[in-house]
């Protein structure tokens, strides 16, 4: 497979170190791509549910394929989520074309876009911390029995299903919630002279104008690898949600597993990393 020359890619809720996280596709997608940049935005790696039990091969080398991003001089900025706010702590840190933050602008043409995860608007992350906890261990088990079901669904000739999309689609609150969490956003940008706002947080990926009464937005969200496989990708100017498909990837991965090593993930423990940040106190903002 020949790599795509992409100008700027956008992913976000990625969730590291869960069973839900599709790593082996979005490594897949990372290795297809020549991206001049690339931007994390939040949920990347789940510290929240972080356990040194299971942290699979498949998303170190997802680790490392970013970093190899890294050491070849593109510019990857890595934007904290509610799932990875411990790294909040270190905002601003940069170590070579690795930046990680809380919120970035970018000049897109003569157009100027806000990027952020999103989890600022979530009323529950603000007020009950505990539930919104609680309610992403049940995400991941929900996940887990997705997993069980759509094999005995291909073992029957059957087509794979979304448990968590179909209970999303069928809560209105669940619907309510989206479309609030991107008129909010939308409306904010609007305030602040931004054409474009970028949002990760809900796993809905969209691309489409919002209008109130002060002026009109291009909202976008990225999506997740979890339920959609989806990212963002800005070329030329124009935008467009990728959407992973596993036919596109028939012929054999474009550089073997061993290439993503360099000498900054050689020596990069990860599991030793996240011990230390779940057990740091958190640092107010």
């Amino acid at each position: 497979m020949q790599k795509r020359d992409v100008d700027l890619i956008i992913i976000s809720d990625t969730h590291l170190g869960t069973y839900g996280c599709h790593a082996k596709e979005l490594l897949r997608y990372l290795k297809s791509v020549k991206p001049k940049q690339l931007i994390l935005n939040g949920d990347i790696i789940d510290i929240w549910q972080f356990s040194k039990r299971y942290w699979p091969e498949s998303h170190m080398k997802v680790v490392r394929k970013i970093l190899k991003f890294v050491a070849e001089g593109v510019p990857v900025t890595y934007l904290t989520g509610n799932h990875d706010e411990l790294l909040r702590k270190f905002t601003d840190f940069r170590l070579g074309s690795l930046t990680l933050t809380n919120k970035l602008t970018l000049c897109i043409g003569k157009k100027r876009a806000w990027v952020f995860h999103g989890d600022i608007f979530d009323v529950t992350m603000q007020h009950s911390k505990w539930l919104a906890r609680l309610g992403a261990v049940g995400y991941d088990s929900l996940i887990l029995l997705n997993s069980l079901v759509n094999w005995m669904l291909e073992k029957l000739g059957r087509d794979k299903m979304s448990l968590s999309k179909k209970i999303k689609n069928s809560i209105k609150n669940a619907i309510k919630f989206i479309n609030d969490f991107e008129v909010t956003a939308a409306s904010l940008a609007i305030e602040k002279g931004y054409q474009y706002v970028v949002c990760g947080h809900i796993h809905h990926p969209e691309i489409k104008q919002i209008e109130t009464e002060l002026g009109t937005v291009t909202y976008l969200n990225s999506g997740d690898w979890v339920e959609n496989l989806t990212a963002l990708e800005c070329h030329r100017g124009k935008w467009r949600i990728y959407r992973y498909q596993a036919e596109d990837y028939a012929t054999a991965d474009p550089e073997p597993d061993g290439t993503e090593h360099d000498d900054l993930s050689e020596k990069l423990d990860i599991k030793r990393l996240l011990e230390v940040l779940k057990s740091e106190p958190m640092v107010a903002l």
